[in-house]
């Protein structure tokens, strides 16, 4: 009971400052909590081209959604939903590690002094400030078989199957074959790393030079110094990077939507993504129940990963004390 009256009489002491909050929680319900809780709704109903205009009495199913994705074979949006998930997998894995790695690579370039340091930093922020629907059109044209300046490069100006020993006939990158998955990541680690190596590049000019000049004194080389000194001290950049390059990347929907013609084109079995299929089932074949209720399986997939890493983070942390 005195916990209940201290609380009151803390909230009524600080009434001002929850006044001011209270605009941007009510904000944070409306946006975040209310599409939520209908997503979760949805997941229940029989949503689809009939009923769709009558939301509220749309029939309500229970779980038969759910068990249509996971145990229905018969089910439209199961067909593929497994290639789906491995291809989203494969392609989160690859692609948060691919623009960490790049991004810490450039980040130590960048991290010298040189003439001219402002500007190449600058440079390098281009591919992060092209909105993905542009990079996804930009690389569809890229990768066409015949015209595409990846294929004009490889094939007409280094002549690289001489050197392979392979066919001098031009791929056809977005045929839906493994090559499609490498399609698609490569475009997302071309946008995606100037973020990591502006984060790592700041969390860089945050370590005192006095360790590596300790280091050097001590005998060590250029690997043990980022291996002993850089990547540990790095450790809070790289953590909330891998973090949130996985999320992100699971949910990665835009530039895979635009390189295969707007929507309109099947992107084959190695280069269907989880949000593509969710968006082609849902709103192609007008099955939003079903669809909901993948998001929501997938939603509580990210839950658990999201779990799972701050415990991992947390070991980290422990370790480091």
């Amino acid at each position: 009971m005195k916990k209940k009256f201290k609380v009151i009489a803390e909230m009524k002491k600080y009434r001002i400052a929850y006044a001011f909050i209270a605009p941007a929680g009510i904000g944070m319900i409306l946006l975040h909590f209310m599409p939520l809780f209908q997503g979760i709704y949805m997941s229940f109903l029989k949503l689809n081209q009939f009923t769709l205009f009558s939301y509220l009495g749309a029939p309500f199913v229970g779980l038969k959604n759910y068990k249509d994705v996971l145990f229905n074979p018969n089910s439209p949006v199961r067909i593929g939903l497994g290639q789906a998930a491995i291809n989203t997998f494969i392609y989160a894995i690859l692609v948060t590690f691919g623009t960490i790695i790049l991004g810490m690579i450039v980040a130590l370039m960048l991290n010298r002094r040189f003439k001219g340091r402002a500007l190449v930093r600058t440079f390098f922020i281009f591919p992060w400030i092209i909105p993905q629907f542009v990079v996804g059109i930009l690389w569809g044209f890229m990768w066409q078989q015949q015209n595409g300046i990846i294929n004009v490069i490889l094939y007409d100006w280094l002549k690289i199957y001489k050197f392979l020993n392979i066919s001098s006939v031009k791929p056809f990158w977005l045929s839906g074959d493994p090559k499609t998955l490498v399609a698609i990541i490569l475009p997302t680690i071309w946008r995606g790393w100037p973020l990591s190596m502006l984060m790592l590049l700041a969390g860089l000019q945050n370590i005192p030079r006095d360790y590596y000049e300790a280091a050097s004194i001590d005998g060590a080389n250029g690997f043990q110094k980022f291996w002993h000194i850089t990547f540990p001290l790095l450790r809070p950049v790289w953590t909330i990077l891998l973090l949130f390059g996985i999320i992100f990347n699971v949910y990665s929907f835009n530039i895979v939507y635009m390189m295969f013609g707007n929507g309109a084109g099947f992107p084959g079995e190695w280069g269907d993504l989880m949000m593509v299929n969710i968006f082609r089932n849902a709103f192609l074949r007008y099955d939003f129940g079903t669809g909901a209720a993948v998001s929501v399986l997938l939603m509580i997939v990210m839950i658990i990963v999201v779990l799972f890493w701050f415990k991992f983070y947390k070991k980290l942390e422990e370790s480091r004390e």
